[in-house]
């Protein structure tokens, strides 16, 4: 497979180059696959559905072909993966999509691993080691953290907002040692994301140290967050008529986003085959996306601090992905898109909890409220012209070409992606729910562990030297 870059089509790499680079260090620009391989007919309609394992190693063969060899893919795989994406219902026409049963209880778990070994794969016969840099709003430190801790060949540097993301997330990043350490940043996620951004293009730096990145910048750990999509739509295509008495389910997957690198994954998946029709992209407060599909101006700003943290984002760096796959006009007939403040995304917590019974997290809260909005007249409004006001929480005004599926044809089943385990965030569902939710073994020992982080200044020039200096 070829890869180009979202600011030079000219541009031709191989996966390995994409993958160790992270991103174009000339441009500044991310890497993408030049085409997007459809997987074949009779495996996409096996009833049961293949397996997530099979599933990753079909869709994951074609962007590695020549590079890595299948036997060396299925060992990466099988290691990568000794745990499930759940799918559960929630009510006749909605599901949960849990993504939380990795080792560090969210989404970020299925790319990470992957990557690492990945990385691993192709560093095997370097001498030196390859310095990851990943800037984190909240899970993605952690679970690069983990999935990289002692691979050999490879190490971590993760810079985190100081006092904006949750004190289980916190101790989550700064309790590493060995080849991977947390930065705690004076500033905000995008501080965090331009310091890595900056690294990566300066030439001096990259000529003193090998530098990739682990973010949603890297397209190996986009592509496999993938796989989870291909899974859950094949999963409940299998299962509509029996559960949902819908014969040919239209399938909307229901993305918290932040980078927007797990909805950017959702996109690759419906491109190589998955039944899916359409995309609710749902999100907090920072709602550079809802209001680019709004308004057709895309206007990045700051980051603000919201009970959702990890969807904290204010310069989505997935957004070139998107609109180098697709026009405008495509994304406003494939996306519907939401946003939610903090006093919706508590109130829903309460919501789905009274409802259903099922305990979701603040990420999950806002795809939980965007669909029941969607379903339950907000669509049918817009169709109706009642447009509502955009900058307010709630659903922007674009109605997608997928909408008659919802209000009048009613064979729209949402998958709503649950990102990250409740407990991660114990004391906002305690406050919607009136519970505290149970907190997995493998959260309860991290909160006993030493904090490491190293203090650093929202400093280029600082961050710079401290790079040289202890790498």
């Amino acid at each position: 497979m070829i890869y180009t870059d979202t600011r030079d089509n000219s541009v031709r790499v191989d996966f390995k180059t994409a993958v160790v680079n992270g991103m174009n260090e000339k441009t500044g620009g991310l890497y993408i696959p030049v085409d997007f391989p459809k997987l074949d007919k009779s495996f996409l309609n096996k009833d049961p559905e293949p397996n997530l394992r099979e599933i990753a190693f079909e869709m994951a063969k074609p962007y590695v072909e020549g590079e890595i060899p299948d036997d060396d893919l299925r060992r990466i795989i099988n290691d990568a993966y000794p745990f499930p994406a759940k799918v559960s219902g929630l009510d006749p026409n909605s599901y949960v999509l849990e993504l939380f049963h990795g080792p560090t209880c969210a989404f970020k778990d299925f790319g990470a691993r992957f990557m690492a070994r990945v990385m691993s794969y192709f560093n095997r016969n370097e001498s030196t080691p390859l310095h990851i840099l990943v800037a984190t709003s909240g899970d993605t430190g952690s679970a690069v953290g983990s999935a990289f801790h002692n691979v050999p060949g490879l190490d971590v540097t993760i810079l985190y907002p100081e006092g904006k993301i949750s004190p289980l997330q916190e101790k989550q990043l700064s309790t590493f040692d060995g080849n991977v350490r947390a930065l705690k940043v004076k500033g905000t996620f995008d501080d965090c994301q331009k310091l890595v951004k900056t690294a990566f293009t300066d030439n001096e730096l990259r000529s003193k140290l090998r530098l990739s990145s682990a973010n949603s910048i890297n397209i190996s750990r986009l592509l496999p967050q993938s796989f989870y999509y291909m899974y859950a739509a094949l999963y409940v295509k299998n299962r509509a008529w029996q559960y949902n008495k819908i014969e040919n389910p239209s399938i909307m997957m229901v993305v918290p986003s932040g980078n927007f690198g797990n909805l950017t994954s959702g996109l690759i998946a419906r491109e190589m085959g998955a039944p899916i029709t359409g995309f609710v992209a749902a999100t907090n407060t920072n709602r550079t996306v809802p209001d680019w599909i709004a308004t057709g101006d895309y206007k990045a700003r700051p980051s603000v601090a919201t009970y959702a943290n990890a969807m904290d984002v204010g310069a989505p760096s997935n957004y070139e992905r998107i609109a180098a796959m697709y026009s405008f006009d495509q994304v406003k007939q494939l996306f519907a898109s939401y946003w939610l403040d903090d006093d919706g995304i508590m109130a829903s917590i309460k919501d789905c909890y009274s409802k259903t019974g099922y305990t979701i997290d603040p990420h999950g809260a806002v795809g939980w409220k965007a669909w029941s909005d969607i379903k339950n007249g907000a669509m049918t409004e817009l169709q109706n012209g009642t447009k509502g006001d955009w900058t307010k929480p709630g659903l922007t005004p674009n109605l997608p070409e997928w909408a008659d599926d919802v209000t009048k044809k009613k064979n729209a089943i949402g998958v709503i992606l649950e990102t990250a385990h409740p407990a991660k965030f114990g004391s906002i569902v305690a406050q919607a729910t009136g519970k505290n939710p149970s907190i997995p073994d493998r959260l309860e020992k991290v909160m006993k562990l030493e904090d490491k982080a190293i203090p650093m200044e929202n400093d280029y020039e600082k961050f710079k030297n401290w790079l040289i200096e202890n790498l």
